[in-house]
C-alpha cells in the first residue's frame, strides 16, 4: 500500500469501508443502497447528493473487487502522471457524468414504456404502485469512474501492451479500450435485464474523453491542478537537456567555422550517451519518474550537473 499514490489509496480505502458499512448496517436493518444509491430522478427517494454517494457503494464482493482492482492497476499510473488533484477531479466528474447518462437512459426507457399512463405495474402477477416501482431504479458502483480511468490510460499510453485473461498474448491499451466500448455498447443496445448499468459505463468514458480532449487543446487549464514531483523533475530535466544540446551544437558549429583547414575535424559528441539519456526520458514519459532504477536516476542527475 505504501507504493500506491495518495489519492488512489484513499479511494480504495473509502470504497472498501463503504462496502463493509453496507454489509454491517444491512444486518441491523439499515439499507445504505436505498439511502445513498442513485435513484431515478422522478422517484420519490431521489436526491442530488446521490450523484456522488452512489459511486462508493457496491452490490457484492465481485463487483467491488474488479472495480478496485482496475482502479489500483490503472489509477495509480494516471495519478502519477496527472497529480492527485487533477486525478481526483477527473474521477469524481466522470462518476457524476456516468450517473447523468444513466438517468437519461432511464428516462428514455420510462417514456418508451409509457409508465406515465399507469398507476400500477404488473410484476409477475403482483401489482406494484408505479411510484414504488420507479424507486427500484437504483444505480450503485464506481464502474463509470473506473471505465473513465481505463480510457485515460488508453489515451495516455495507447501502445502499452497488457496481458488480459484469457488471452495468451499482449494487447495494446488502445485496442483494449476499443474492445470495452464495443462490448458495453452492444450490451446497452441489447436492452436491460442483466442488472448492469452499461450506459453508466459508457457515460463515464464519454465524459472522460471530452475532458481529456479539452485539456489537450487547453493545456494551461489541465495544468492548473498541479503535477507530481516526478513529472516536474522530468519537465525541468528535459528543458535543461535540450538547452545543453542546443548550446553544444552551436559551439561545435562555431569551432568548425573557425578551423576550416583542420585535417582532423572535431569529434562528434558521443551518441551512446545521448541515446541512453533519450531512452531514460522516453521511459519517464511512458511510465513516470518513479519507474526509473537508481542507476537511471543517478545518470539523469549527473547529466543535469554537467556544464
Amino acid at each position: 500500500m505504501n507504493n500506491i499514490p495518495t489519492m488512489t489509496k484513499n479511494l480504495l480505502i473509502v470504497n472498501f469501508l463503504a462496502f463493509v458499512a453496507t454489509w454491517v448496517l444491512e444486518l441491523r436493518g439499515i439499507d445504505l443502497t436505498s439511502m445513498l444509491g442513485l435513484h431515478f430522478f422522478m422517484a420519490k427517494d431521489f436526491h442530488l447528493f446521490q450523484f456522488i454517494t452512489y459511486m462508493f457503494l457496491h452490490g457484492g464482493f465481485t463487483h467491488i473487487f474488479f472495480n478496485m482492482f482496475a482502479l489500483w492497476m490503472f489509477g495509480a499510473v494516471i495519478e502519477r502522471v496527472w497529480g492527485p488533484k487533477k486525478f481526483l477531479f477527473y474521477y469524481i466528474s466522470c462518476g457524476v457524468g456516468a450517473g447523468i447518462v444513466q438517468e437519461i437512459a432511464q428516462y428514455v426507457n420510462y417514456l418508451s414504456v409509457g409508465l406515465a399512463a399507469y398507476d400500477h405495474v404488473n410484476l409477475g402477477g403482483t401489482l406494484m404502485l408505479t411510484d414504488d416501482y420507479l424507486n427500484l431504479w437504483t444505480t450503485i458502483g464506481a464502474s463509470g469512474a473506473v471505465y473513465a480511468i481505463l480510457l485515460a490510460f488508453g489515451m495516455t499510453f495507447p501502445n502499452e501492451r497488457l496481458f488480459i485473461i484469457p488471452f495468451p498474448f499482449p494487447i495494446k491499451a488502445k485496442w483494449l479500450v476499443v474492445g470495452y466500448i464495443a462490448i458495453e455498447l452492444f450490451s446497452a443496445l441489447s436492452g436491460p435485464g442483466d442488472g448492469v448499468a452499461h450506459t453508466a459505463h459508457l457515460g463515464g468514458m464519454l465524459f472522460g474523453f471530452i475532458m481529456i480532449r479539452y485539456w489537450r487543446k487547453h493545456p494551461g487549464n489541465g495544468g492548473s491542478f498541479g503535477r507530481s514531483r516526478g513529472q516536474e523533475f522530468f519537465d525541468n530535466m528535459k528543458r535543461k537537456y535540450d538547452e545543453r544540446k542546443r548550446y553544444a551544437s552551436d559551439h561545435q558549429r562555431r569551432r568548425w567555422a573557425d578551423e576550416p583547414d583542420d585535417p582532423e575535424p572535431p569529434k562528434k559528441p558521443k551518441r551512446a550517451n545521448q541515446e541512453e539519456i533519450d531512452a531514460i526520458l522516453d521511459k519517464i514519459r511512458k511510465s513516470g519518474y518513479d519507474s526509473l532504477t537508481k542507476e537511471e536516476k543517478k545518470k539523469l542527475f549527473e547529466q543535469s550537473q554537467e556544464n
